[in-house]
């Protein structure tokens, strides 16, 4: 059994405290309702971060929140396992990822009354900050209704019990692709995340990184762990439509003299696609995959040829020279999911890619995910029931990226031509439930939502000369989109 953790907090208001992890999820932010309430002026969300444990192993997730979450000096999007020594800045408080040795030693600050959990039933532990207290549920409790709950709450009445079991099965699953991955893909936690949320929302995904950032490999390697057929296409200038989805061939038959034509499937009949350096060829061969991600299909003399589901595109893009590409028009980039930036690895992981690439290693990785199996897991996602306190919030977010819209931040009507459409919406709220899913619930919440908007908002916000001249990134005109738009209170439900 590993022995247990504890958050040391090293910089801020509350430093030379310390934040046992002895229960799993353990949540901090400004509200009332977390494990651990921090006071206003450390500038945290109101729901900020979440540390998680399974099988002995902590990971941290950002809950959307306004200033992010950084490990080791890097913001994440995405869920990130911690190792001993890890520091994690929240807000104004730096934290260490340690060992708790349980000796007593680091004493409790000025400002923190308690930094031992205290046990106020069974399934139950409470954290005290500012004299206030927040508290947190075990994976399994019952309800005021008297229903079992799960980690994300109730089980929804539109699914049943059916679904419930299917989660206990899928969600393990998950968790063994990701691990299945990591053994050939070093870092990269973020990114495997959004790949796998893209792939059970059914979307397809724009991947923007420098060259030798383990795009390709990463996707490979996704495809063989999922037993899916894998092809990759390298866009250049002179690529035509028919290269990749294929042509008609005229044959002769040599006994009657008989002439026929016979489709040729090309490279996009398969499940997996990597469409590399797309931007390299030109608009006719790009709306040619374009046509094929949102209709699931290929025309072709007349003739219509369905593609085999899961169907799912990798599109890649070199952030540098940008000399002689072409663009993804705005239509086009809509047609995406996400839109994934590939930043470059920590030195840490840089230094084990060094070791494990330069020698004779053969890494052998097992297939944990069939087809099938993705398929049912793609139709749970659109089985999954959302309210419309989510609905209304996801709603309210894409509409706050359009300059003329009420809610709009300045920073919008600044430096936003245009903004996000309707398919945001869609985007927001799929990812949302496949990230539910992802984290064994079948409940969503609009913390859901904010994780996603990053990667889906992204690709569908156009600045504007201002911003472009002032060196302003999208990233930051979101967060303070993300910012500005509140969760629905009780006044957006009262009767006229």
């Amino acid at each position: 059994m590993s022995p247990p953790k504890r958050l040391k907090i090293i910089a801020g208001k509350y430093k030379d405290s310390s934040i046992p992890l002895t229960y799993s999820p353990l949540t901090i932010g400004r509200s009332d309702d977390n494990s651990v309430v921090l006071a206003p002026e450390t500038s945290a969300s109101r729901h900020h971060v979440e540390f998680a444990e399974d099988g002995g192993a902590w990971t941290v997730r950002d809950l959307g929140s306004l200033n992010g979450t950084y490990v080791n000096g890097e913001r994440i999007e995405w869920p990130r396992n911690l190792h001993l020594g890890d520091k994690i800045k929240i807000a104004t408080e730096m934290m260490v990822f340690e060992e708790d040795s349980g000796d007593g030693s680091e004493g409790v600050g000025p400002t923190l009354s308690s930094a031992v959990p205290v046990s106020t039933k069974a399934g139950s532990s409470t954290v005290i900050l500012e004299g206030r207290v927040g508290t947190t549920l075990a994976a399994q409790d019952t309800g005021p209704d008297g229903r079992t709950t799960s980690a994300g709450g109730s089980v929804p009445d539109e699914l049943g019990e059916d679904a419930a079991a299917q989660l206990r099965v899928l969600v393990p699953q998950l968790e063994s692709v990701v691990a299945e991955i990591g053994k050939a893909i070093v870092g990269q936690k973020e990114i495997l995340h959004g790949l796998m949320l893209a792939l059970m929302s059914r979307g397809h995904v724009l991947m923007i990184g420098l060259p030798g950032l383990a795009k390709t490999l990463m996707i490979r390697t996704l495809a063989e762990v999922l037993d899916l057929r894998f092809r990759r296409i390298q866009f250049t200038p002179d690529l035509m439509p028919a290269d990749i989805t294929g042509t008609d061939v005229l044959e002769v038959d040599e006994a009657s003299g008989r002439k026929n034509y016979r489709f040729i499937r090309g490279p996009v009949f398969t499940n997996i696609l990597l469409a590399d350096e797309i931007n390299r060829t030109p608009p006719k061969t790009q709306a040619a995959l374009l046509e094929a991600m949102q209709e699931s299909h290929v025309t072709a003399a007349g003739e219509t040829y369905p593609l085999a589901p899961p169907f799912f595109v990798l599109a890649t893009q070199n952030p540098l020279e940008q000399e002689g590409t072409y663009p993804l028009p705005e239509a086009q980039l809509d047609r995406f999911m996400f839109s994934l930036r590939v930043n470059y690895p920590s030195e840490a992981e840089e230094e084990e890619i060094a070791e494990s690439t330069t020698s004779d290693r053969a890494v052998e990785l097992r297939k944990r995910m069939s087809g099938a199996e993705i398929l049912q897991l793609q139709r749970l996602v659109r089985r999954l029931p959302v309210s419309k306190h989510v609905i209304k919030y996801a709603t309210r977010l894409a509409r706050a990226t359009r300059p003329a819209d009420p809610r709009a931040p300045e920073a919008v009507k600044k430096w936003v031509h245009c903004g996000a459409g309707p398919r945001a919406t869609q985007y927001l709220l799929l990812a949302a439930k496949a990230g539910a899913i992802m984290r064994g619930s079948l409940v969503v919440n609009c913390n859901d939502v904010r994780l996603s908007a990053l990667p889906v908002l992204r690709h569908r916000m156009f600045t504007n000369f201002a911003a472009d001249s002032q060196g302003v990134d999208v990233d930051d005109i979101i967060t303070q989109v993300l910012q500005a738009v509140h969760e629905p209170g009780e006044h957006d439900y009262q009767m006229p």
